[in-house]
């Protein structure tokens, strides 16, 4: 079945390919050469995207100013994230990455990338709740999925793909598309809900207080609303597909409060 639908996907490019003005620059069989690596991208196995997340992760780590291991980010971080140690048998490890963007992000091998930007707006218990929702997607597979997604846009813009049973190795240009495929990436709003709940239970079984999630999504909130700024725009724009901030925040603050759980406070 797979090999008629890929027939057909060649077939309708040469149709379309002699059916296009002699002026149009359409490349046939670049353009064969894209859907054949594309199909091969489908079938990477689980061992195979392994390879392409830790070249990822790695390629990350040179191109962005990591932290040193006796840096204040990195000594708050570490003390902050002492005993979370695996989502769902993933093995976590963290880094601050000393940047002038607000973010985090997870990886499916568990790697966890925090800006120092983001560790300089958020107290710990706010930065806890980030780190929290974050791991909910490594642990539900949603960050693997997301980057199989943007590895297969990748594929279509640049061929990447594994070819003869052997894996491609990504270039420079190649890693960069994927890291703006996977920035503007966006999980759906059932996918962050989870996420929501798997980073509430995650830090409470830690021993860590799980107000954390609510309190995060309340910096968020507060962010957002600063009018006319740069930082706000990126926020509205990154959550534009997020359930909304006010929900969040009232279904994390019923269950902390339901649970007889101390809310902590931000100092």
């Amino acid at each position: 079945m797979k090999n008629k639908k890929f027939l057909k996907l060649v077939v309708l490019l040469v149709c379309i390919a002699f059916s296009s003005p002699a002026m149009a620059q359409f490349d046939l069989k670049k353009a064969i050469s894209g859907v054949v690596k594309m199909a091969q991208a489908v079938t990477l196995t689980d061992e195979q995207m392994s390879e392409y997340v830790k070249e990822y992760i790695t390629w990350m780590d040179a191109h962005n100013q990591v932290c040193a291991d006796d840096n204040a980010y990195t000594l708050r971080l570490k003390k902050l994230t002492e005993g979370l140690g695996d989502a769902d048998g993933i093995p976590l490890n963290f880094k601050v990455y000393y940047v002038k963007d607000v973010n985090a992000f997870a990886c499916a091998d568990g790697s966890v990338r925090v800006f120092s930007s983001l560790m300089d707006i958020m107290s710990d218990e706010e930065l806890l709740g980030v780190i929290g929702h974050e791991i909910g997607h490594v642990a539900h597979r949603d960050s693997k999925k997301g980057f199989r997604t943007a590895l297969l846009t990748s594929a279509l813009k640049d061929g990447v793909a594994s070819q003869g049973g052997k894996l491609a190795e990504l270039t420079d240009s190649q890693l960069g598309s994927l890291t703006e495929a996977l920035v503007n990436a966006r999980f759906s709003q059932k996918q962050e809900c989870e996420a929501d709940d798997y980073g509430y239970e995650f830090l409470k079984k830690a021993g860590k207080n799980p107000w954390s999630m609510a309190l995060s999504f309340q910096k968020l909130k507060e962010l957002q609303g600063q009018s006319g700024d740069q930082l706000s725009s990126k926020l509205n724009q990154l959550f534009s597909t997020h359930p909304d901030l006010d929900l969040r925040i009232k279904r994390m603050e019923e269950r902390a409060t339901n649970e007889g759980i101390e809310k902590p406070v931000i100092k």
